[in-house]
């Protein structure tokens, strides 16, 4: 039997895990004239919510990650590349005709992807333009979905594209926009400040953890027999130790699948799940850890003992609450913790790591 739990990729058919009702809203908003911004930590499960919305509308989807763009130039060939995956090339090629500089198009030695270069001497402006064009001529024939991931990074592609790009999108009639982002206030800040280009550009929806017993029905029905009385024992201690962080929890539940697969049942299965991954990932976690600074590794040392915290200023720490408040704000900018109504780590094995480590 294939292991029924899955991770560190975008899900869907039986490992896609519950998500009803955020399903249904993404399509409602998908299947009318408006855009959506969603926002969540990062492993959330909010591509893979996104896709299976966007697949089961059954539109050409388009998804880019602003994160991989370097400049306008990027996103554009990005842009391109997708239409030409999406649409074939012999059909949209008219469609180019008024572009202000002409791409340079040549086709794999297989045939199965293309590449695309401009000129050196070359206005970004116009060549970014000119595909969001495009993009929006192909859509003429029948809506598209265009998802934009970790869309907080637009403006790191280049200064105030988030005013460029608010004055083209604006302007479509024919396709939903999707963003997503994982930095909850620089999110909040682009679509929430009134001085802001987007601000209020679509509805906004933040994705929480998946709820416990959903998560735990999930789980208790893909377990393998072999743990008979003790199913309930055992999804228990999974969801206790991720929170029921839906990567982690996949993650963790992969392991004891995996263990109880090969060796059988034990009772301190999930220990021993937890023990085998941070084995695999010890040098991982190892040049994490070198990577912080010293503020940061006390701090992050207080989080994995106090699982939540507050940003003021425990006296075991003996530092500044203006110094901790520094220092959360760059996990969680680095994607190390999460601030729900605390902070705690995003990742419960580093948690572990450094609590056996320390």
């Amino acid at each position: 039997m294939e292991n029924p739990f899955k991770f560190g990729t975008v899900v869907d058919g039986n490992f896609f895990t519950d998500r009803t009702k955020e399903l249904i809203y993404v399509k409602s908003v998908l299947n009318s004239e408006n855009h959506i911004v969603l926002i969540s930590p990062r492993r959330f499960g909010k591509t893979s919510l996104v896709i299976k919305a966007a697949k089961e509308t059954d539109r050409p989807v388009l998804f880019l990650n602003l994160e991989s763009m370097t400049d306008k130039r990027d996103f554009a060939v990005a842009i391109l590349k997708h239409i030409f995956k999406l649409f074939p090339f012999e059909k949209v090629k008219h469609m180019m005709r008024n572009f202000r500089f002409v791409p340079t198009l040549s086709m794999s030695a297989i045939g199965d992807s293309m590449d695309i270069s401009f000129v050196p001497q070359i206005n970004e402006d116009a060549v970014l333009e000119d595909s969001f064009a495009l993009l929006e001529r192909v859509a003429e024939n029948g809506k598209i979905i265009v998802i934009f991931d970790e869309f907080q990074s637009i403006n790191e592609i280049a200064p105030r594209l988030d005013k460029q790009l608010r004055a083209i999108m604006q302007m479509q009639k024919n396709i939903n926009y999707v963003l997503l982002g994982s930095q909850e206030s620089m999110m909040r800040e682009i679509f929430e400040q009134k001085r802001s280009p987007f601000y209020h550009f679509g509805t906004l929806m933040t994705l929480n953890k998946i709820p416990y017993d959903d998560f735990s029905e999930f789980i208790e029905e893909r377990l393998p027999e072999a743990v008979g009385e003790y199913k309930k024992d055992v999804v228990t201690d999974i969801l206790a130790f991720t929170d029921c962080h839906p990567y982690y929890t996949q993650k963790l539940a992969f392991h004891v699948w995996d263990i109880i697969d090969r060796e059988g049942f034990r009772q301190d299965v999930v220990n021993k799940a937890i023990e085998i991954s941070n084995y695999i990932h010890d040098n991982d976690y190892e040049r994490l850890w070198i990577s912080l600074n010293k503020t940061d590794k006390r701090v992050m040392r207080y989080m994995a003992m106090n699982p939540r915290m507050s940003s003021l200023a425990p006296a075991s720490l003996g530092m500044a609450t203006s110094t901790i408040y520094s220092s959360l704000k760059r996990l969680v900018r680095s994607g190390l913790a999460i601030k729900t109504d605390t902070y705690i780590i995003d990742d419960p094995f580093f948690a572990e790591w450094i609590k056996t480590r320390m």
